[in-house]
Protein backbone atom coordinates (compact mmCIF):
# COMPACT_ATOMS: atom_id res chain seq x y z
CA UNK A 1 0.00 0.00 0.00
CA UNK A 2 1.18 3.44 -0.78
CA UNK A 3 1.24 6.21 1.76
CA UNK A 4 -1.61 8.01 -0.01
CA UNK A 5 -3.80 4.90 0.19
CA UNK A 6 -3.01 4.55 3.90
CA UNK A 7 -3.81 8.23 4.42
CA UNK A 8 -7.15 7.90 2.63
CA UNK A 9 -7.99 4.77 4.64
CA UNK A 10 -7.16 6.54 7.93
CA UNK A 11 -9.29 9.52 6.89
CA UNK A 12 -12.25 7.23 6.09
CA UNK A 13 -11.91 5.49 9.46
CA UNK A 14 -11.79 8.86 11.18
CA UNK A 15 -14.96 10.04 9.43
CA UNK A 16 -16.82 6.83 10.21
CA UNK A 17 -15.88 7.23 13.90
CA UNK A 18 -17.09 10.83 13.94
CA UNK A 19 -20.54 10.04 12.57
CA UNK A 20 -21.53 8.80 16.04
CA UNK A 21 -20.52 12.16 17.45
CA UNK A 22 -22.93 14.07 15.26
CA UNK A 23 -25.86 11.66 15.10
CA UNK A 24 -27.27 12.55 18.55
CA UNK A 25 -30.52 14.43 18.54
CA UNK A 26 -30.77 17.76 20.39
CA UNK A 27 -32.65 16.23 23.34
CA UNK A 28 -29.92 13.65 23.90
CA UNK A 29 -27.29 16.36 23.65
CA UNK A 30 -29.11 18.52 26.24
CA UNK A 31 -29.46 15.53 28.56
CA UNK A 32 -25.77 14.64 28.30
CA UNK A 33 -24.82 18.28 28.86
CA UNK A 34 -27.04 18.47 31.95
CA UNK A 35 -25.49 15.28 33.34
CA UNK A 36 -21.97 16.57 32.71
CA UNK A 37 -22.82 19.91 34.32
CA UNK A 38 -24.29 18.21 37.38
CA UNK A 39 -21.21 16.03 37.78
CA UNK A 40 -18.97 19.07 37.39
CA UNK A 41 -20.88 20.93 40.11
CA UNK A 42 -20.54 17.97 42.49
CA UNK A 43 -16.82 17.75 41.80
CA UNK A 44 -16.39 21.50 42.30
CA UNK A 45 -18.19 21.31 45.65
CA UNK A 46 -15.97 18.42 46.74
CA UNK A 47 -12.84 20.35 45.77
CA UNK A 48 -14.05 23.46 47.59
CA UNK A 49 -14.81 21.43 50.72
CA UNK A 50 -11.36 19.84 50.56
CA UNK A 51 -9.69 23.22 50.22
CA UNK A 52 -11.72 24.56 53.14
CA UNK A 53 -10.81 21.58 55.33
CA UNK A 54 -7.16 21.86 54.36
CA UNK A 55 -7.16 25.57 55.12
CA UNK A 56 -8.72 25.14 58.55
CA UNK A 57 -6.36 22.29 59.35
CA UNK A 58 -3.31 24.40 58.47
CA UNK A 59 -4.66 27.63 59.98
CA UNK A 60 -6.39 27.06 63.34
CA UNK A 61 -9.18 29.45 64.25
CA UNK A 62 -8.18 31.98 66.91
CA UNK A 63 -10.97 32.21 69.47
CA UNK A 64 -9.94 35.72 70.49
CA UNK A 65 -10.11 37.19 66.97
CA UNK A 66 -12.48 34.99 64.92
CA UNK A 67 -15.56 36.51 63.35
CA UNK A 68 -19.03 35.19 64.09
CA UNK A 69 -19.15 33.57 60.63
CA UNK A 70 -15.82 31.82 61.25
CA UNK A 71 -17.02 30.55 64.61
CA UNK A 72 -20.24 29.25 63.05
CA UNK A 73 -18.16 27.18 60.62
CA UNK A 74 -17.09 24.97 63.52
CA UNK A 75 -19.06 21.73 63.91
CA UNK A 76 -21.41 21.96 66.88
CA UNK A 77 -21.21 25.74 67.12
CA UNK A 78 -24.61 27.45 67.30
CA UNK A 79 -25.40 31.13 66.78
CA UNK A 80 -25.89 31.44 70.52
CA UNK A 81 -22.53 29.76 71.15
CA UNK A 82 -20.73 32.03 68.69
CA UNK A 83 -22.28 35.07 70.37
CA UNK A 84 -21.13 33.78 73.80
CA UNK A 85 -17.58 33.24 72.49
CA UNK A 86 -17.47 36.83 71.30
CA UNK A 87 -19.06 38.17 74.53
CA UNK A 88 -16.72 36.28 76.88
CA UNK A 89 -13.41 37.05 75.20
CA UNK A 90 -10.51 36.91 75.86
CA UNK A 91 -9.74 33.24 76.28
CA UNK A 92 -6.57 32.01 77.94
CA UNK A 93 -6.89 28.55 76.34
CA UNK A 94 -9.24 26.70 74.03
CA UNK A 95 -10.58 24.37 76.74
CA UNK A 96 -12.38 27.34 78.27
CA UNK A 97 -15.07 26.69 75.67
CA UNK A 98 -16.03 23.74 77.88
CA UNK A 99 -15.46 25.38 81.27
CA UNK A 100 -17.58 28.38 80.19
CA UNK A 101 -20.24 25.92 78.96
CA UNK A 102 -20.17 27.13 75.36
CA UNK A 103 -19.50 23.63 74.00
CA UNK A 104 -19.92 20.21 75.56
CA UNK A 105 -16.81 18.09 76.01
CA UNK A 106 -17.73 15.89 73.04
CA UNK A 107 -18.33 18.93 70.81
CA UNK A 108 -15.03 20.40 71.95
CA UNK A 109 -13.20 17.13 71.21
CA UNK A 110 -14.39 17.34 67.58
CA UNK A 111 -13.01 20.86 67.05
CA UNK A 112 -10.10 21.25 69.45
CA UNK A 113 -7.52 20.57 66.71
CA UNK A 114 -8.97 23.45 64.66
CA UNK A 115 -8.65 26.02 67.46
CA UNK A 116 -5.98 28.22 68.96
CA UNK A 117 -5.83 31.18 71.31
CA UNK A 118 -3.63 34.16 70.60
CA UNK A 119 -3.39 37.19 72.88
Amino acid sequence: MTSITILILCFCLFLSGCTGCFSSNPDQLREKTAEATSELKQNAKAVAQGVHEGWTRDHPLDLNHATKEQLLSLPGMSTEGANRVIATRPFANTHQLVSRQILSQSEYDRVKDRLTVKP
